[in-house]
């Protein structure tokens, strides 16, 4: 079991913590998707999608979800599609159905105190089929993160087998917030892990920047062993053997890199990170990289925006590739590049969202730039007083297939990206 630097008591948010909590919840999910103009949508440098590519809906796939965060198929499945809810079950999606028994149920051990806690991700291994291993992400009744591994039920492919359950990672959590939540496979065969700086405002441990913990970062461990240790730290990990430094660490300087993914064709990987007071952002890391990129933050937020003083020193810090600023969003969720075959048009765009105002862009990643930005809202997401607007967009995933799908949290429903039908 492996823990980050433990803290002698469990602090309490700040009054200030908790109402932005509750602003990014129900209460400031209302307010914005009722006050905030649609002209806000098309600030910055992305335009609405030219008249070729709005031949563009989000269909509905499921409704009557309680709390989906995420959906995931395992791999070369393209018949299911599995979904995370928040309170501790996945469900599976099927002939558009969802099935009643859930396939993992975690319900009584999940924490839910927190806006941003319960269970958060669900990982297929990549050799799912032969091997039926799987990972969940989750906080535990004590608030703090857990990873475990799990096996689906030999005699049902629809049931995990709960005896099969072990322990990968434990990290303590100081606060109730900036839990990450994300376990992701990447084209190299490792597992991936987000976490966040450990809550509160402001990082105020500096975890994001101190090597020595696991909070702040993104991890890269490898779960394929000779069975003896839950996982192995890869010998090209960047800090693997510097003194002081956890060698799990892929790249740090994150505030809560709530969603990330890659890019199934080309294996780059697109981070979207929570901003603080002003700034959300986006970052891409070309599958090219050996890893140990520094983000920025608390030094930085957004594109060089110093945090805490009027003048900072960058020197060595990987900058977003995208930013938004407060008065479009308050708290981006990514996000996954459309592969599928249904909208060629669209292969190579990054979608990701606002979980606060419903604001839906995209951008193609080329030559280190990020092209064709264009702002999806008034087509995909418009407000009406008839039919108001999807709200809470908690993530945007892929299935097997490369289709893109649409996560709505208090709504709960899920909604993919689909051509028109005239």
């Amino acid at each position: 079991m492996v823990s980050a630097r433990s803290t002698s008591r469990r602090f309490l948010l700040t009054l200030r913590e908790w109402l932005l909590l509750a602003l990014l919840g129900g209460l400031g999910g209302w307010f914005w998707l009722n006050q905030v103009p649609d002209e806000l949508a098309l600030e910055g440098k992305h335009e609405e999608p030219p008249a070729a590519l709005r031949d563009v809906v989000l269909e509905r796939v499921a409704s009557d979800l309680d709390k989906p965060l995420q959906v995931v198929s395992p791999p070369r499945d393209e018949r299911r599609l599995f979904i995370v809810e928040k309170t501790g079950r996945v469900k599976v999606l099927e002939g558009g159905k969802v099935r009643k028994d859930p396939f993992v149920d975690l319900a009584r051990r999940v924490s839910l105190r927190g806006e941003e806690q319960g269970l958060l991700s669900l990982a297929f291994h990549p050799k799912y089929a032969e091997n039926g291993r799987f990972f969940v992400n989750f906080t535990d009744s004590k608030g703090d993160t857990r990873v475990v591994e799990m096996r689906v039920r030999k005699d049902d492919p629809y049931r995990a087998d709960p005896a099969t359950e072990r322990q990968v990672l434990q990290v303590d959590q100081p606060f109730s917030n900036h839990n990450g939540g994300l376990a992701i496979f990447g084209p190299d065969g490792y597992l991936y892990v987000g976490l966040g700086d450990g809550g509160a405002a402001g990082d105020p441990f500096g975890n994001a920047q101190d090597l020595g913990t696991l909070l702040g970062k993104i991890l890269r461990i490898d779960v394929d062993g000779d069975g003896r240790a839950p996982y192995r730290i890869p010998a090209s990990n960047p800090f693997v053997g510097q003194r002081g430094a956890r060698g799990e660490i892929w790249a740090y300087g994150l505030r809560n890199p709530w969603r990330f993914n890659f890019d199934r064709e080309t294996g780059d990987l697109y981070i979207a990170d929570v901003g603080q007071n002003k700034f959300e952002e986006v970052s891409v890391q070309p599958r090219a990289s050996k890893g140990g990129e520094n983000y920025g933050w608390d030094i930085v937020e957004g594109l060089g925006h110093c945090f805490t003083r009027r003048n900072c020193d960058q020197t060595g810090l990987t900058q977003p590739l995208v930013e938004y600023g407060h008065d479009v969003g308050l708290s981006i969720s990514g996000g996954a590049v459309y592969r599928g075959r249904e909208i060629p048009a669209l292969r190579g765009h990054y979608f990701y969202a606002d979980y606060v105002t419903g604001v839906i862009r995209s951008f193609r990643y080329a030559d280190g730039k990020a092209e064709d930005r264009y702002d999806w809202t008034k087509v995909l997401n418009p407000y009406s007083p008839e039919t108001g607007k999807i709200g809470t967009i908690a993530s945007i995933d892929e299935d097997a297939r490369g289709e893109v799908y649409i996560v709505d949290h208090h709504g709960g429903a899920v909604y993919r990206l689909a051509r028109k039908v005239h």
